[in-house]
């Protein structure tokens, strides 16, 4: 008698075999977040199967090894095509790494890993976002249409960002072959102004913090911005390398009354009250060549409440207008003095208007416990600023204004820049500006109502 064969079952054993093994790949390994933030950053990841189309498969987060961070049903995917979204909500700061898996045909499966870190919750947290790829924010810049290029303490790169959206740059530039620098050689970026389509950068123009001299930091250098937006691009202009140098002559010219020379020194820490450090610049009102240096130190006196100063420079144009070998020396006007109750400058910017909003914090370095306070100046010399409010601060140090909206109007709007450099974000008690990850490194924009 014949042998009867039994048909293959569709979606059996048989039909298994003829789907291969399922690929998963993450964009970006690294993901970070913040517990209770709005609009967090989120990881992209592709699928594919032999035999089977992108919708046929199903991908889940199956295992978190930090369960007080977050937990497989604090982690959700979207889409059904090739590319997914998974977006984590933090329970708690720290670490974490997720699986996730997807399943195919045949009910194959296959797995990678999310390597994810969330910082702790902060107050207005529906208003704030945060800027990945950096962690050392110290000198921003509007660029229109929402965006803003911000400068790092910590290395050359200008990065352009939009102002709504939390995550990594869209651009990147850095200009440290044109400066004649080397890998290893930072600018140590801390103030830049806008006037017209030429943005001015500088550094600190301070030693390190052990006293090193420091010449790379006394860079004074332009770009020039073209387009707006998502659109814009910034080409090189010039530099200037004696901002610095001119700054100590013209002291001893008038009798050491700042202590730039002694500030300035070799051996001398520059976050002191008697110090040497730059953390602002912005242009005099009704001005395209005035712009004022404002200092972080020193105190005018250095001892008890002293003032905050800026100096003026008077021929910013003319700096940076030929190579810097050839290019005039600065000159300076009268120098401000201003009150902001013991604290110092830690950035300035004005508005169309002339109305001008200054970040006011303490000279020392170790300050994240100590108050920044938002004054308002109506650019007279002569004229004492107005305090307007004390920053909420839970880490960091508030250091740039991207716009100053206008001041005359009830509650205004401003948005701020927080240097999260030396911010312990994940509870490892690792430096953010330390992290392996660019990824985990960020830094905090905020909107806060006047």
């Amino acid at each position: 008698m014949a042998t009867l064969l039994a048909a293959p079952l569709l979606g059996g054993t048989a039909h298994a075999s003829s789907y291969g093994t399922p690929d998963i790949k993450l964009a970006d390994s690294y993901l970070s977040g913040a517990v209770g933030s709005t609009g967090d950053p989120v990881a992209t990841v592709t699928v594919s199967q032999s035999g089977a189309t992108a919708a046929q498969l199903t991908v889940t987060a199956t295992h978190t090894t930090g369960k007080s961070v977050a937990q497989p049903g604090d982690v959700t995917i979207t889409g059904t095509g090739a590319t997914r979204t998974v977006a984590i909500a933090a329970e708690g700061q720290g670490e974490t790494d997720v699986t996730l898996e997807v399943t195919g045909g045949g009910g194959k499966t296959a797995t990678t890993t999310l390597h994810y870190a969330a910082s702790p919750s902060v107050q207005d947290a529906a208003q704030t976002r945060y800027w990945t790829g950096a962690a050392d924010a110290s000198a921003a810049v509007d660029l229109g249409g929402g965006y803003t290029v911000v400068g790092d303490d910590e290395n050359n790169t200008l990065r352009l960002y939009q102002d709504q959206t939390s995550g990594a740059p869209v651009k990147t530039w850095d200009f440290s072959s044109q400066l004649g620098l080397s890998d290893d050689d930072e600018l140590d970026l801390e103030a830049a102004a806008r006037v017209g389509d030429t943005i001015y950068w500088t550094g600190s123009m301070g030693n390190n913090k052990d006293g090193k001299l420091e010449p790379d930091r006394a860079i004074l250098f332009t770009t020039n911005v073209t387009g707006s937006g998502a659109t814009a691009g910034l080409t090189f202009g010039g530099y200037y390398t004696g901002l610095r140098d001119d700054l100590v002559a013209w002291d001893q010219a008038n009798g050491n009354r700042f202590g730039f020379a002694a500030g300035s020194a070799a051996g001398q820490i520059p976050k002191e009250a008697n110090g040497f450090n730059v953390e602002g610049l912005e242009f005099a009102a009704g001005s395209t060549s005035t712009a004022y240096i404002a200092f972080r130190a020193p105190l005018v006196p250095p001892a008890g409440d002293g003032k905050a100063l800026l100096v003026p420079v008077t021929d910013m144009g003319q700096l940076v207008s030929g190579s810097p070998q050839t290019a005039t020396h600065a000159t300076f006007g009268d120098p401000v003095e201003m009150d902001l109750g013991g604290l110092s400058f830690r950035d300035i910017r004005k508005n169309a208007q002339n109305q001008y909003l200054i970040i006011a914090g303490s000279w020392a370095a170790d300050d994240n416990t100590e108050p920044y306070v938002l004054y308002s100046w109506d650019g007279v010399p002569a004229d004492a600023p107005a305090k307007l409010m004390t920053v909420p601060t839970e880490y960091g140090g508030w250091e740039d204004i991207i716009t100053v909206p206008d001041l005359t109007q009830p509650s205004p709007v401003v948005q701020l820049v927080q240097d999260d450099g030396s911010a312990d974000l994940y509870g490892d008690g690792t430096e953010a500006k330390d992290l392996d990850q660019t990824e985990w490194q960020k830094s905090r924009t905020t909107w806060f109502t006047l």
